[in-house]
């Protein structure tokens, strides 16, 4: 049965260090006058049932942009910013649903049928996992792995493979069924890194 949108929890990812952006909390930084993280929740919100953010700073931040979305603030239990799978892990474990919708702090324009599209491949596949890839012109194909979809049931197998110093999502998705959506509007993953990309987007 195709996860509905009651099956499945949205997560902010929002626990970086913000080294790009010269230590900056990247999700707290604000275009068109709202934090990153705002906008990301606004397009999670319709596609799940719950909402989390997964954020390592600033925790009473994270929960006051949450609040109109009734979202609860998670953090990771593995110290050292050790990257995005340590808060997939938190999402997973903290997740009262039986699917995690994951995407990045950065990117404002993500699709509102993310979570739709994924579910059907996840679905149709037998998966265990849905994620993103994009095609630019030129026939590059990319892949967004923090864009997915993904059983709450794969904690464990993602607590031991933290716990063995992996770190690599492409490494521990390789481990299990993982499915592949083709999107073809790149700009609707674009991740803003630097503080100048902000302002950039913020002119145009």
């Amino acid at each position: 049965m195709k996860p509905g949108r009651e099956h499945i929890t949205g997560l902010v990812l929002a626990g970086g260090r913000g080294m790009r952006m010269g230590g900056a909390d990247k999700g707290l930084q604000a275009l068109h006058g709202e934090p990153l993280a705002a906008h990301v929740l606004k397009h999670l919100a319709p596609q799940a049932g719950a909402l989390l953010i997964s954020a390592n700073r600033h925790p009473e931040a994270y929960a006051a942009l949450g609040a109109p979305f009734g979202a609860t603030v998670v953090a990771d239990t593995l110290p050292g910013f050790p990257g995005p799978l340590a808060g997939l892990l938190a999402g997973l474990r903290a997740a009262g649903s039986a699917y995690v919708l994951s995407a990045p702090c950065d990117t404002p324009g993500l699709p509102d049928d993310l979570g739709t599209r994924l579910a059907h491949a996840l679905d149709s596949s037998e998966a265990d996992i849905a994620t993103v890839t994009t095609c630019d012109a030129q026939g590059q194909v990319s892949l967004h792995p923090v864009f997915a979809l993904l059983r709450t049931d794969l904690a464990d197998d993602l607590s031991a493979f933290l716990d063995a110093g992996e770190r690599k999502v492409r490494a521990w998705y390789a481990r299990h069924k993982t499915v592949e959506v083709a999107f073809t509007d790149e700009r609707a993953f674009y991740n803003i890194n630097s503080l100048q990309e902000l302002a950039d987007l913020e002119r145009h």
